[in-house]
């Protein structure tokens, strides 16, 4: 099998494995070491409301809380009351819900509101919402007078275990997923798993694919264990979604801490991503969640693997009933062979027009390969893109 160019796969440590039963309501903190820029990940129950969860950020005369108008009417008030003893005001910005408003338009919503009210550069930006949220807060707080303190308050699974965590910020463009951000980490990331109660079901669903994805890049004992706790997750268990949170991020944290701006090992995190974005622009962003579009591309992602001799068809059957099981699609939308290539193209990762893509090693090991353009079209098809 003709391989055109290979990066080294690189398997993470696993960490013992971590029982079921274990109480979400205790405050658990996972740590992303990045010397003078390290932070916590603070997961738990009844964490967003309590003053106490903030000790030791940074304080301020204003903060400023980003959130949309699904999640502010929620979870705002509460926020706002336990920030108060930090900052003499707490103002709030509600954005359009959404990732169609993750752009210019909307970030300049932010700006709008820090300038008005005279924000300096010790005010402290605090993401209340989704990835679509904490992208552009984060995003936001990197540019306004060239950085301010940022916090993330992640409300939906998938901000939990993704994209709250590593201080990727940013905004859509028409032609690209978050083609425009920039690298810059939160003060803290603050997980209440209470609020994971009040998702939607295609929300929950959304989160699962960034969990099951750390499987097969890096932990096939937390693959085994997402797939015999796949129903308790479904219906929200507190102590199988405590667990899922907690080992995501571990996962997470240990590949940003070895590379935090995408040199290397960083990238297996966009195992089905390069898929899935491809998917989020040719259908116009929003009729897919990015969950969705990231667990159709993990089953795609699998099938190339398995093409290139990676690994084998059981797998690839595996990956593809455990995706189907969380309530997530398995078949591309019909976007047509040509128009995919020519969107994922655009990934960030391709270099001088070569598409390159996270493939699985062997079961709990990635790395990023470019593939034989005939292997990929077989792919697409195979997968009803077609």
């Amino acid at each position: 099998m003709s391989i055109l160019s290979s990066a080294p796969a690189v398997a993470l440590a696993a960490a013992s494995a971590v029982p079921a039963d274990v109480s979400a309501s205790v405050r658990q903190d996972v740590h992303i070491e990045l010397g003078d820029r390290a932070y916590a990940i603070a997961i738990g129950s009844d964490l967003l409301g309590q003053a106490a969860t903030y000790e030791g950020l940074p304080t301020s005369s204003t903060a400023l809380i980003v959130s949309n108008t699904t999640v502010a009417p929620l979870y705002g008030e509460r926020l706002r009351l336990a920030l108060a003893g930090r900052h003499r005001q707490v103002l709030l910005v509600e954005l359009p819900d959404g990732e169609v408003h993750k752009n210019w338009t909307t970030l300049n919503s932010i700006f709008d509101t820090l300038l008005v009210h005279g924000a300096d550069r010790k005010t402290v930006l605090y993401a209340l919402g989704g990835g679509v949220v904490g992208d552009m807060t984060g995003f936001a707080a990197a540019c306004y007078m060239r950085g301010v303190p940022f916090v993330q308050v992640p409300t939906t699974l998938l901000a939990q275990v993704d994209s709250s965590v590593g201080g990727k910020t940013g905004i859509n463009h028409p032609l690209g997923k978050n083609m425009l951000g920039a690298f810059y980490q939160p003060q803290r990331v603050v997980c209440d798993l209470d609020v994971l109660q009040t998702l939607p079901p295609r929300e929950l669903s959304a989160g699962l694919a960034e969990i099951i994805k750390y499987g097969p890049i890096a932990d096939m004992a937390f693959f085994d264990w997402i797939e015999a706790h796949i129903d308790a997750l479904v219906a929200r268990d507190p102590a199988a979604l405590g667990h899922a949170v907690r080992r995501s991020c571990e996962i997470k944290a240990d590949v940003v801490g070895q590379d935090e701006r995408e040199s290397g090992l960083r990238a297996i995190l966009n195992f089905g991503h390069t898929f899935g974005h491809a998917i989020e622009a040719g259908l116009g962003y929003g009729a897919w969640l990015h969950g969705e579009a990231v667990g159709c591309g993990m089953v795609m992602g699998a099938h190339l693997s398995q093409r290139l001799g990676l690994v084998d068809a059981p797998f690839v059957a595996r990956l593809t009933r455990l995706v189907e099981r969380a309530g997530l699609p398995v078949t591309a939308p019909k976007l047509g062979v040509e128009r995919m290539v020519e969107l994922m193209r655009l990934d960030k990762k391709s270099e001088a027009g070569e598409i390159k893509f996270v493939v699985i090693e062997e079961p709990g090991r990635a790395g990023v390969r470019t593939a034989p353009h005939a292997l990929v079209v077989e792919v697409l098809r195979h997968c009803g893109a077609a």
